[in-house]
C-alpha cells in the first residue's frame, strides 16, 4: 500500500509540475505561480490546408481562408490542462461529430476525430 501512495504522491507531484510555471519573484521572496503567455488554447489556428479555427470562450468556429466562409462550428471544454474535447457540427456536411485535441507545445495541437482521423494545428501569430 506505501508503494502506490508513493506512486500516487509522484503522479500528482508531476500532474501539478505540469501545469504551474513560477514568475517573478514578489517582495517576501517567494516565487508567485504564473501562466505562461500561450497557455491554453483560446485564440487563431491553422490546419495544413490554410483552414483557421478560433477557440474563444468555450466557442469553437472554422473558416476558410479565402471566403471567410463559416465551415463548422460547436463548442469545446478542457479535459485536462491540455486536452480539450471539441463537439462540432459541419456546416458543409450537416453532422456532427467529437474531437479530441492535446496542446503538445503552446503552439501546436494535435487532433483525433471520433471516426479516428487526425489532424494538427498551429497557433496562428
Amino acid at each position: 500500500m506505501k508503494t502506490f501512495r508513493t506512486a500516487a504522491s509522484l503522479c500528482l507531484a508531476a500532474t501539478l509540475a505540469a501545469c504551474t510555471t513560477y514568475g517573478p519573484v514578489n517582495g517576501g521572496g517567494n516565487t508567485m505561480p504564473t501562466r505562461p503567455a500561450n497557455a491554453g488554447i483560446d485564440g487563431g489556428w491553422v490546419d495544413a490546408n490554410g483552414i483557421t479555427s478560433n477557440f474563444n470562450g468555450g466557442v469553437f468556429e472554422t473558416r476558410t481562408t479565402d471566403t471567410n466562409e463559416k465551415l463548422a462550428e460547436g463548442n469545446y471544454r478542457y479535459l485536462s490542462p491540455r486536452l480539450v474535447e471539441i463537439d462540432m457540427r459541419s456546416i458543409v456536411r450537416g453532422t456532427t461529430s467529437k474531437v479530441n485535441c492535446a496542446q503538445v507545445t503552446p503552439s501546436q495541437l494535435n487532433c483525433t476525430t471520433s471516426t479516428g482521423s487526425q489532424f494538427s494545428l498551429t497557433r496562428k501569430a
